[in-house]
């Protein structure tokens, strides 16, 4: 196993190496995404490094409620109407990535076993196209949403992730309200920032991502503060609405009127910013072979969240998330289920077009192991290293390496769960925003 992917890395390093080489002579994009092009400023306003925002960024995004005190001269069409503000021109902006990756890993049915599908090297292009809008719709109001029209090779269908209005002061209270779909996880470390292609993994297994619900934030001196409620549910399931013989044309987004709350306190102590996130809710038990299935039970959920994030001189950012997961009674009624996840990292930003970032992510399986289910997964230990150059301000190519640090596990029961293989990579790949 280990000389096969050795192997696997040297080729695709050599193919990386190649690629790099010819991108050099890679045409560069020159149109600038939706804000800049609305405001006629460069991207390098509001990040230190596309994506990764600067500290303007991330009061533009958030307390600035994403536009520009001259917003209405800058954005809106001329008009005697007061009351009316539309955007001069449709306020679009595209992101698009394409990869190339050499990879150790293989697709392993729980039930079943190894599917045959494995590949040690892959084109992975277009990896993602994302459509992207937001407008200042009122003195208060904004919009925004993304739409995905190809994601991870998913061909033919469209999903819309992030789609959201918010009040920037509500009644006057100073309290801002958000609508909508968004992340949970947005509160401490947006997952569509971060500068390496390997996740916020930790996020995606709390399930601390996509939901639909209201989110409240005030500033209360120097402490931001968030309270929200969502679903519960994600953003892709919806239920009808019966009575005999007849199905109304509504449907509803959720299957019970219990919902999740959660919220953050975050504060600066010296240089490092300090957040503590909580979410307490339910979710539906899992069942059937391996845990595969989703149950009939609601079960309860608590995460807690401690994250820490700083910068020396504006040029080393570092951050670093823990989450502790209790489900209680989620695969056995009699049974609480405690497990941990973290992840750190660093970002480095010397200036010029070179950047260096580095990804620790860590999770511990806690009371899932031994128990023949896919949630004994959860355990992982990867580090990943991503350099990337930047052709324009808009545009960079990424070459990254993920090694996973986890021995491979052998198979202890009648399913195929756990860490059974190793889940090395080492990926080439552009990157752009226009």
């Amino acid at each position: 196993m280990a000389s096969k992917g050795s192997a696997v890395l040297r080729a695709a390093g050599r193919l990386a190496a190649a690629l790099a080489l010819a991108a050099l002579a890679a045409p560069a994009a020159l149109a600038m995404p939706v804000f800049a092009r609305q405001y006629d400023m460069s991207c390098n306003t509001c990040h230190v490094a596309y994506p990764r925002l600067n500290a303007f960024g991330e009061a533009f995004a958030g307390k600035m409620n994403m536009r520009m005190p001259d917003w209405r001269a800058k954005t809106a069409l001329p008009s005697q109407d007061a009351e009316l503000a539309l955007p001069k021109v449709p306020p679009m902006a595209v992101r698009a990535q394409a990869n190339v990756q050499g990879r150790e890993g293989e697709e392993i049915d729980p039930i079943t076993g190894p599917t045959g599908n494995k590949s040690g090297f892959d084109f992975q292009s277009p990896y993602l196209i994302k459509l992207l809008s937001s407008a200042p719709l009122s003195d208060n109001i904004t919009y925004y949403f993304y739409g995905i029209f190809a994601e991870k090779g998913a061909n033919g269908e469209a999903l819309i992730e992030d789609a959201w209005f918010r009040h920037g002061d509500a009644f006057g209270s100073g309290v801002s309200v958000q609508l909508g779909q968004f992340q949970l996880s947005d509160l401490m470390f947006p997952r569509e920032t971060r500068m390496t292609f390997q996740d916020f993994m930790v996020y995606r297994m709390a399930g601390v991502t996509y939901d639909r619900g209201v989110l409240f934030s005030r500033e209360l001196g120097p402490v931001d503060a968030a309270l929200g409620f969502v679903n519960g549910n994600g953003i892709n399931a919806n239920f009808n609405i019966n009575s005999p013989g007849f199905r109304r044309p509504d449907r509803m987004f959720d299957n019970d009127s219990r919902k999740t709350v959660f919220g953050r306190v975050g504060v600066d102590v010296g240089p490092v910013g300090v957040g503590l996130f909580g979410a307490s809710g339910s979710q539906r038990s899992a069942t059937g072979a391996a845990g595969a299935d989703t149950g009939t039970r609601d079960t309860d959920k608590r995460t807690l969240g401690l994250d820490l994030s700083g910068d020396f001189g504006g040029k080393l950012f570092w951050f670093a998330q823990g989450l502790w997961n209790r489900w209680d009674g989620f695969l056995d009624p009699a049974l609480d289920y405690k497990w941990f996840g973290a992840f750190a990292g660093v970002d480095y930003v010397p200036g010029g077009r070179w950047v260096y970032s580095v990804l620790w992510n860590h999770a511990d399986a806690g009371d899932f192991e031994n128990t023949n289910t896919v949630f004994e997964g959860i355990a992982m230990r990867t580090l990943s290293f991503a350099v990337s150059y930047y052709f324009m301000r808009n545009v960079k190519g990424i070459v990254e390496l993920n090694i996973d640090l986890l021995d491979p596990q052998p198979r202890t029961g009648p399913f195929f769960t756990g860490h059974l293989t190793r889940e090395h990579y080492l990926l080439f790949g552009f990157d752009a925003a226009f």
